[in-house]
């Protein structure tokens, strides 16, 4: 069961919040998931569930503002959220940590969008001139989920004056409503901007975003069961995320020693492997006076053609092509990067 905690008592379960809604939750949870981690909640209305793999974690899914927001107030210790979110609601104190700054989904940008119509501007300084031009009529509105950042970049870009206007629901209407001149918004492939007759200013992008890992500084410091999760949860992802880069290859090969076959193999640009081959005598049924031995390479996914030629040209047949699901090494180096940032500061 999950842990009540009162306003006298120090809670002593992690918790890690996730998305809630949409797309950003279901890829969350799918790669938690082939990281060997599942969510399992016990009821598909709550709005918590466990991770029977990892002991004492709570799961909370919360809107992803109130992720970051939770985390920088210490009423969660860990999340996963986009960049953009982060980067909105953290605040000025430096209470979240960045675990992890690439997981690799939720791929957009934060960008200016201009309508289609204002067929001069095309620039931010062609924005800043346009709002010149206006000032005696009124400031230029802006509509905008990101509150904080657009105000600074727009001031940093001298687009002055204007109206910051706050909305919940699409803004790409905005514009062709009459409610906004303009917004600064998510942009992924620019389709739904193209449909609303929106286009993105040249140099109008505020920041790239993907989804990150996060966790709250004072919890990873202070409380050593809140640090022992992202260490166990980066070998995983870390280990993952490498793997689906990579095959095994498995193949045979005469020679006359294995040191004879690994000079064969390293001989060839693609069959390095991570460190080498792995190289294994063969049994045969009949003996023929020839030795046989298998070698074990992991390539890269891409170059597994280069790589099948360059084992037939040493003599290699039989080859087969597994699938590599996880690839663990030494410390990830994401962990190092973890721990200097919570000793420097």
């Amino acid at each position: 069961m999950f842990e009540t905690v009162s306003s006298e008592s120090p809670r002593t379960v992690v918790r890690l919040a996730l998305p809630s809604k949409g797309r950003m939750e279901d890829e969350t949870v799918e790669l938690l998931e082939n990281c060997g981690l599942s969510v399992k909640k016990f009821n598909p209305r709550q709005y918590i569930a466990r991770i029977p793999e990892i002991d004492n974690l709570e799961v909370w899914f919360q809107r992803s503002a109130d992720v970051v927001r939770k985390v920088r107030d210490g009423d969660v210790d860990l999340g996963i959220v986009g960049y953009d979110k982060m980067a909105e609601y953290r605040g000025e104190a430096n209470s979240v940590v960045i675990i992890h700054e690439a997981l690799g989904y939720s791929h957009c940008h934060l960008a200016v969008a201009v309508p289609e119509e204002w067929e001069s501007i095309n620039s931010l300084a062609d924005l800043a001139r346009l709002a010149r031009e206006r000032r005696a009529e009124r400031p230029l509105r802006v509509v905008s989920k990101y509150p904080r950042l657009a105000e600074g970049f727009l001031t940093r870009h001298g687009i002055e004056p204007y109206r910051l206007l706050h909305a919940d629901g699409a803004l790409e209407a905005a514009p062709l409503m009459g409610t906004a001149d303009f917004i600064v918004d998510l942009v992924s492939s620019g389709t739904t901007l193209r449909e609303n007759r929106l286009k993105a200013v040249a140099d109008g992008k505020l920041l790239d975003s993907q989804a990150i890992f996060i966790g709250n500084r004072s919890a990873l410091t202070t409380r050593p069961e809140v640090l022992a999760i992202p260490h166990e949860m980066l070998e995983r992802i870390e280990a993952y995320r490498r793997a689906q880069d990579h095959l095994s290859v498995i193949a045979n090969m005469r020679g006359e020693s294995p040191e004879a076959v690994a000079r064969k193999v390293f001989s060839q640009p693609e069959l390095g492997g991570l460190q080498g081959p792995t190289i294994s005598k063969v049994y045969v049924r009949e003996e023929t006076g020839t030795n046989w031995y298998a070698i074990s390479v992991v390539v890269r996914k891409d170059r597994l053609h280069q790589a099948i030629e360059q084992l037939r040209q040493i003599g290699g047949s039989g080859v087969l092509v597994l699938p590599v699901n996880y690839i663990f090494e030494e410390e990830p180096l994401r962990w190092q990067r973890l721990l200097e940032t919570l000793k420097s500061d």
